[in-house]
């Protein structure tokens, strides 16, 4: 793929997973549903359209007309582009990164994968996040046993808050899902 994580990119292939589409819908859906990850629109829409069609993950699919309005092309994704989709949606669920818009956006669109293969992907994060917390427990006691004083290690207190929420967090949403409280048929094929 073009970018590291393309968030645009994987919301027009979720999209697209879900039902063939141009690019004026697309960009109309991401509005109404405040996919607030996505920045730059519509140009950054319309750029990563043209990437994923010249990766061949979409396709033209044919042309759309509506009353006056001029010819559009809709697309639809491919075998490829399914693959790719889950692959991204599964490494944005279990590695966490410091910018978290990528695991908002793959929450966004978990809907994508099918329900035993997310909830295995955030199992894994939430590992990693348990492991990034003892570690950060360590590192938080090692600087006062420096001495150094505790406004200049805020930053590590701030991410340790932030890890210990998501993994609150986390560990709800695997709560909901052992109650039946939410479940999902995956929008992409096997």
């Amino acid at each position: 793929m073009a970018r590291r994580h393309d968030l645009v990119g994987l919301t027009v292939l979720a999209l697209l997973s879900v039902r063939a589409s141009h690019p004026y819908e697309l960009h109309r859906f991401i509005v109404d549903t405040h996919k607030d990850y996505i920045t730059g629109l519509p140009r950054s829409l319309y750029h990563a359209v043209e990437r994923l069609t010249r990766d061949e993950l979409i396709a033209p699919a044919g042309t759309d007309r509506e009353g006056r309005r001029p010819e559009r092309t809709v697309y639809e994704i491919t075998d490829e582009g399914r693959q790719e989709l889950r692959t991204r949606l599964r490494q944005l669920l279990e590695k966490p990164e410091p910018d978290r818009r990528a695991f908002v956006a793959a929450i966004s669109l978990i809907g994508c994968l099918p329900m035993s293969e997310a909830q295995r992907a955030l199992r894994g994060r939430a590992a990693t996040i348990e492991g990034l917390l003892t570690g950060m427990e360590a590192h938080i006691r090692a600087l006062a046993d420096s001495g150094l004083p505790p406004v200049l290690t805020l930053e590590v207190e701030v991410e340790r808050a932030l890890y210990a929420a998501e993994l609150k967090w986390i560990n709800d949403l695997s709560g909901r899902f052992t109650r039946g409280e939410l479940d999902w048929e995956s929008t992409v094929e096997m």
